[in-house]
């Protein structure tokens, strides 16, 4: 075995356990049982990448299939053809920031609009907050749009409109870009690959690379000379053919990557731990092909969003299921159960753990392996907190404008917390255990100012309830109604207010919740002013009272037996 090869050996086994920022030594940062010395039991080998050729054959056949069948997606286009780097860094960020808790299919709409107003981040630094929220309205998570415009901000302002080249600035200089998303950025728009380790005696510490990007093939060294890069192999040569530079590609760790590193390797411990993180970003960083880091990546999410999925996984089209140990325990668990069923003596081995008492990858003593589950046992997750519960009294305004449109009032919520900046029906949250009564009581009190006059607990109409549940929070509007005659004067000092037509609302930056209580509304305006000509009464709704019944509807035996009411 050559040097460059033997190097290289030592370095990966040494690189699939590194922990954030990890040079090829292995950096420990995962809890279990005590060994030895107090110290944390080391993962076993089932859990980990350690045979070069395995990680080779892996990176091939995975860059293979996203070669042939990955999506066509925009910001994947830009990514490829928009020459100028900032342009490109800008197109990756904007989908990453969107794609965050947001499925593919809702985002691509929103994306197009996006890059369509705000081509660069100097349009969209120029932009105003209403408008950024207005084009977000309906993606959820509201915040992202906001902080992604702060971070264009200082780009354009403090940093010269220069996107920061490395995942580290990144991270450091621009709000809202955490550790997976400056990885993306990096891997994807930059193609960066960056030095993680220096071979002794090879080269002097003062030397230190100009940013190394994987579509070269050589780099040029500020000491002068140049260092060989041989795909597939983690080492930078010399002339000579020695390695002597340790390169560490950025990966990346999302919910698809986790669901497929968890079931390559069978890593049932909680994924959302922070030692398991930890482990799962290491073994992501030492997998990246160092010469496509950026397809690499993309193909590790793609392949968890279209064939590892979570419940319904298409096992037999995975490119790297000879390389998933998840499936090859379902696969001798199968053999097992059927040598049993024949009553021949078991020649495979019972399915056990990795065998090491107190790993920290395998799965607690609480949550054994579920037979009926196969490879979805991985990965493993804490209980979810469930969200908490509150209730909101909402009251949908309406007058009719100067032209005869029905208006409705509209308030801009405040500049922080959550939905901060949208706009909304005039609400106020209610405490627990209030009858409808009180309730109605403390709206009234509520829209004083708004009304510009008195409001009677009796003049709001009672609308119905709509639930919304935020991440983290299950919200329920109690949603009333009230038409206001005349010219209404508002009270400017309680908070930012204005009359809106339903094409203005639906234009404006309103949240999702706020449309479902505008579409209760009108719904029951519907029902009151009758069916349309030719529509059937649904199923189960309740029939007017006897005597009221609409020309032409159907009476009911009962009814029609019934003595005629008095003059």
């Amino acid at each position: 075995m050559g040097p460059l090869r033997a190097a290289a050996a030592r370095g990966l086994r040494r690189g699939g356990g590194g922990g954030r920022g990890a040079a090829p030594a292995a950096r420990e940062g995962t809890k279990g049982s005590a060994a030895r010395g107090g110290r944390p039991a080391p993962p076993a080998a089932l859990h980990l990448f350690g045979d070069p050729a395995e990680v080779e054959a892996l990176r091939g056949s995975l860059l293979a299939w996203y070669d042939e069948c990955k999506r066509d997606l925009p910001w994947r286009v830009l990514a490829v053809t928009e020459p100028d780097v900032n342009r490109r860094a800008y197109a990756v960020w904007v989908s990453e920031i969107m794609l965050q808790q947001t499925q593919v299919a809702t985002v691509i709409d929103y994306y197009n609009r996006w890059m369509q107003k705000w081509p660069t981040l100097q349009a969209l630094a120029e932009a105003s907050l209403e408008e950024v929220n207005e084009l977000w309205a309906g993606l959820g998570y509201y915040s992202r749009g906001k902080r992604l415009q702060e971070a264009a901000r200082k780009v354009v302002s403090e940093l010269a409109g220069q996107m920061p080249r490395t995942a580290e600035d990144l991270q450091k200089l621009l709000p809202g870009v955490g550790r997976y998303t400056a990885g993306a950025i990096t891997s994807i728009s930059y193609g960066q690959v960056r030095a993680a380790g220096v071979r002794r005696g090879h080269i002097s510490p003062r030397c230190h690379p100009a940013p190394l990007l994987a579509r070269s093939c050589c780099w040029a060294w500020r000491a002068g000379g140049s260092l060989s890069f041989v795909p597939g192999s983690p080492w930078l040569c010399d002339a000579s053919g020695n390695p002597c530079l340790w390169l560490q590609a950025t990966g990346v760790v999302d919910g698809n990557v986790i669901r497929v590193l968890c079931r390559l390797r069978c890593i049932g411990a909680d994924s959302s731990s922070p030692p398991v993180i930890d482990r799962l970003w290491a073994m992501a960083n030492a997998l990246v092909d160092r010469s496509r880091p950026g397809d690499f990546n993309q193909a590790l999410m793609e392949l968890g969003a279209t064939v590892c999925t979570p419940k319904a996984p298409l096992c037999g089209e995975c490119p790297v299921k000879q390389h998933c140990r998840a499936r090859l325990r379902v696969e001798k668990e199968l053999a097992l159960a059927s040598r049993k069923l024949l009553g021949k003596l078991p020649v495979v081995p019972d399915v056990e753990d990795c065998g090491v008492g107190g790993c920290p990858l395998c799965p607690s003593a609480a949550e054994p392996w579920d037979s009926s589950l196969g490879v979805t046992n991985f990965p493993r997750k804490a209980a979810k907190k469930q969200p908490r519960v509150e209730q909101t009294a909402t009251c949908v305004l309406e007058r009719r404008g100067r032209r005869g449109a029905l208006e409705y009032l509209i308030v801009q919520r405040p500049s922080s917390g959550l939905l901060a900046g949208l706009w909304e029906f005039p609400s106020v949250p209610l405490a627990p255990g209030l009858q409808q009564e009180q309730q109605r009581e403390v709206l009234v009190d509520h829209l004083q100012a708004w009304a510009g006059q008195p409001v009677a607990a009796g003049s709001l109409r009672f609308i119905g309830e709509v639930v919304h549940v935020f991440s983290h929070i299950h919200q329920t509007y109690v949603v009333y109604s009230l038409s206001l005659d005349g010219d209404v004067t508002l009270d400017l000092a309680s908070s930012p207010s204005r009359w809106v037509t339903e094409e203005e609302f639906r234009a404006s930056a309103v949240s999702t919740a706020m449309k479902k209580v505008l579409r209760a509304c009108e719904r029951q305006r519907g029902e009151e002013s009758g069916p349309a000509k030719g529509s059937k009464r649904k199923r189960g709704a309740k029939p007017g009272a006897a005597g009221s019944t609409r020309p032409g509807t159907q009476l009911s035996l009962r009814t029609f037996l019934r003595a005629p009411n008095p003059p």
